[in-house]
């Protein structure tokens, strides 16, 4: 005990002074020095004059027409504390959509942002947020994740955000889904990623505790307009009520308004019948670019009566955030997948953490007893640590090869990390011998990876919410993989003038989704369209005639989809961030269709100067968890507030400790006394 006195009366009182100076240096940091990637949870009972929540309400309306979704996103911000706060907020939405509008309303003032540089518009809201000007600066910081900075919002202030999204509808099987990311889950920051980069800054995010419910209220409203007839129409994340106007037009609200909504992705299914509306030909010609949509369905699927030997690579997310029920859905997906197997398939196991564990040294023959051997593997696993996806791929990219079999990995996660283009480099460095598959585990994972996995990796993503949905995406899985659909893909234009394109190249088809392409036209649209492959029973051939399209002269949403497109194919899945040539051709497509990117952005700014000081305290908006998300996805479950109090807390657990040891000892000095 001895020494452990002498550690604690030289210790505590440096510990102490250290803690002070770590406080006093913390109060005087700014977001530009803070280059600590945490997210942390919201350390309740400070800033008791501040509104600690300026976001009061959003509401997402949602009209889909044919197989295009526009989507109008409200936010409504308002102060209720005595004191001038800025606001940040992180929110999500889908990989594909094209943000391409945003308005701010405060007071009498409504003001149509503008698309500019991302430095020019940090700059020219900075400078607005220190003149005292009301300002909303809207940035991307992935595919799928943005910020909104709202500067200047007085006490008793309400500002009111729109944002415009257009997204095409992903239709799988016959059935079409709409889903629109309520809420960014905590990222974990691998060791391995710069912390100094500032588009991760975001990562350093509020969370509430579980069980803790946001304030604030979540409204979502679907005009559902295909033009066919709807069937099966559910939702997979939420409970809905269906007002039907005819048969091909409902409108979709949520059931129980009361309950809180936006922490999972809202999930909308239906089929369409009668006439096939996933096949056509869109042109919408224009004053200075005529753009064009085409949507071709694939041929049905046939049984391939010599299936080749295939290795399967099972990588599987172990990490905090996927402790509990994502992780006991991961299991049963696992134990569904690799009972599943032929005893001719190979197969292994890998997890991963902080660290990453191989079932075996070599990929196993998928016989009863080594199937068994993996279930009992998995099924001892709990969540815990961070989430090291790289370093577990490098290991399966480096398990000996067998000759005459074809290699596939598949990453089961909830995707909770920072580093995916780290990920897409991995994968693309290694195309040449194994296709890659993914699997989203949770009601809110992040579908940049998951979906980036699959498309790097010219394989299919799935996503599974539950354990009752294990089953059935597995069976899918295998017959996707096991019979594509469509191979070696070609389009010629016959007397169509045509350029642009996207996507330039077409993968394999392993899921029974349309083939959809992306472009430019000129002069009169005339001609065919011809595409090619093979099947399992054969070439496939398909003619379209141009004179059958359908004419949309005053429809901006393909101008934006294709865009879109152009831009994913630039930056989203594994290209260098450090390539200028890149960096110019995005910026230049933001600016010119007037829409987000990676180097792009929006930013209102009032013309009155409002805030007379200038000066106002930051303010976090803090996010719900995702449904059924650990706590242990947030700083291991550990870290309440900022830095500075976990130090403060240990200090004082120190100083604790250091006051008994004192009172013992004077108590044993009276004694001897």
């Amino acid at each position: 005990m001895n020494w452990l006195k002498k550690c604690l009366y030289l210790f505590v009182p440096l510990f102490l002074w250290l803690v002070s100076f770590s406080s006093v240096q913390a109060a005087n940091q700014t977001d530009e020095d803070d280059v600590t990637l945490a997210p942390y949870f919201l350390l309740e009972g400070t800033g008791a004059s501040l509104d600690s929540f300026p976001l009061k309400e959003t509401d997402v309306l949602v009209n889909i027409n044919g197989i295009i979704a526009e989507t109008y996103v409200t936010q409504l911000y308002s102060n209720e504390g005595d004191a001038p706060i800025n606001a940040t907020y992180v929110f999500p939405a889908s990989t594909r959509v094209s943000v391409h509008g945003m308005t701010m309303e405060i007071g009498d003032e409504r003001i149509t942002a503008t698309i500019k540089e991302k430095e020019e518009a940090r700059q020219e809201y900075e400078q607005a947020k220190s003149e005292g000007k009301s300002a909303s600066l809207l940035e991307q910081q992935r595919p799928n994740v943005f910020t909104m900075d709202v500067a200047n919002i007085l006490p008793g202030d309400t500002v009111r955000i729109e944002l415009h999204y257009t997204e095409l509808i992903d239709t799988i099987d016959g059935v079409c889904q709409f889903v629109f990311p309520t809420v960014a889950g905590p990222r974990y920051a691998s060791p391995t990623v710069p912390t100094s980069m500032k588009t991760d800054r975001w990562i350093a995010s509020p969370f509430l505790r579980n069980g803790v419910e946001p304030a604030e209220k979540y409204n979502i409203t679907v005009n559902l307009s295909p033009g066919v007839p709807i069937s099966d129409l559910v939702s997979g994340s939420h409970e809905i009520a269906i007002s039907w106007n005819t048969k091909d037009s409902a409108q979709i609200t949520l059931a129980n308004p009361q309950e809180y909504a936006g922490n999972r992705d809202f999930l909308l299914s239906y089929r369409l019948t009668g006439e096939d509306m996933n096949c056509g030909l869109i042109l919408t010609p224009g004053k200075d670019e005529n753009f064009f949509l085409l949507t071709v369905q694939p041929p049905e699927r046939f049984d391939v009566a010599a299936i080749p030997s295939r290795e399967y690579i099972f990588v599987l997310d172990v990490s905090g955030s996927m402790d509990g029920y994502p992780l006991e859905t991961a299991k049963e997906l696992i134990r569904n997948l690799v009972t599943g197997l032929r005893e001719t398939d190979r197969f292994n196991v890998i997890l991963f953490a902080d660290e990453t564990i191989p079932m075996a040294t070599i990929s196993l023959p998928a016989t009863q007893d080594d199937v068994q051997r993996a279930i009992s593997f998995i099924d001892m696993q709990c969540g815990g640590g961070g989430t090291q996806l790289a370093p577990a791929l490098n290991t399966a990219l480096s398990l000996p090869v067998q000759e005459n079999t074809a290699r596939s990995v598949i990453t089961i996660t909830d995707g909770y990390l920072s580093g995916e283009k780290e990920i897409f480099e991995i994968i693309r460095e290694n195309l040449n011998t194994t296709n890659f598959f993914s699997f989203g585990i949770g009601s809110s994972v992040n579908r940049y990876l998951i979906e980036g996995i699959a498309k790097a990796g010219l394989g299919e993503s799935f996503v599974v919410t539950d354990c009752l949905e294990a089953s059935a995406t597995a069976a899918r899985f295998r017959s996707y993989i096991e019979s594509p659909i469509l191979t070696d893909i070609q389009v010629s234009w016959q007397g169509f003038d045509v350029y642009d394109v996207e996507p330039v190249n077409l993968p394999t088809l392993f899921a029974s989704r349309p083939i959809t392409l992306f472009g430019k036209w000129r002069g009169e649209p005339s001609g065919s369209i011809r595409i090619t492959g093979m099947t399992g029973n054969g070439p496939y051939v398909r003619e379209i005639p141009v004179s059958g399209a359908t004419i949309c002269p005053d429809d901006q949403s393909i101008r934006y989809l294709w865009a879109r497109k152009r831009v994913e194919r630039l930056t989203d899945y594994g290209c260098s961030d450090t390539d200028p040539s890149v960096k110019q051709q995005v910026t230049s497509l933001g600016l010119k269709y007037t829409m987000m990117t990676p180097y792009t952005s929006f930013v209102a700014v009032t013309e009155t100067i409002r805030n007379k000081t200038g000066l106002a305290d930051d303010v976090k908006q803090p996010l719900p968890l995702p449904k059924n998300v650990s706590e242990l996805a947030v700083g291991e479950g550990y870290t309440v507030g900022s830095e500075p109090d976990g130090l403060l807390l240990l200090a004082l657990i120190l100083l604790v400790a250091f006051l008994r040891i004192r009172a013992n000892d004077r108590k044993k000095v009276r004694r001897l006394g």
